[in-house]
């Protein structure tokens, strides 16, 4: 009997919607709580673990929390929202934050789509540099993740899990 736990840090509800549609795909033994919640992941056999994306990437307390968990002889499925598009150039350097803060577990699956960005890191970015201030600008995410990001993401769920059976 498989026991898995989805697990998720979110602020603005995008990362939590991600991982209420992961959990509805999974059939086994299954848990969903936030990260701070968590005090271990050892009694599962499985651990999807989300989180948003801060600053391109994922910010020092997020990869704290993902070293923690993501120890020797864990199984761990990353999931990670993000307010840019996901065909972005800068997104696979984004992502690969997140993978390398996880690289001491055996990522077995990782998933990411974009969420709406709040309007308060909206307002935020548009003081910052001449980066952040064009993302802001083309912004795109109002309405997101959309049922097909959610899609995407059951679609993960089930991928990941059948390759542990």
């Amino acid at each position: 009997m498989t026991k898995v736990l989805v697990a998720y840090v979110t602020a603005t509800g995008n990362t939590k919607k991600v991982a209420e549609a992961i959990y509805g795909e999974i059939s086994a033994d299954k848990e969903i709580k936030p990260i701070r919640d968590v005090q271990d992941i050892g009694g599962y056999d499985l651990a999807f673990l989300g989180f948003p994306t801060h600053g391109y990437g994922p910010d020092k307390k997020t990869v704290k929390i993902i070293e923690s968990h993501c120890t020797k002889g864990r199984k761990v499925a990353l999931f990670v929202t993000h307010a840019a598009p996901e065909d972005e150039p800068e997104v696979p350097e984004w992502m690969a934050k997140f993978k390398q803060a996880a690289a001491g577990a055996e990522l077995v699956g990782f998933f990411d789509c974009q969420g709406q960005l709040s309007g308060g890191a909206k307002f935020i970015m548009k003081l910052m540099s001449k980066k952040t201030r064009e993302d802001a600008r083309k912004d795109s995410s109002l309405g997101q993740p959309d049922q097909t990001r959610l899609d995407r993401a059951r679609a993960f769920a089930r991928e990941t899990m059948s390759r542990l059976a």
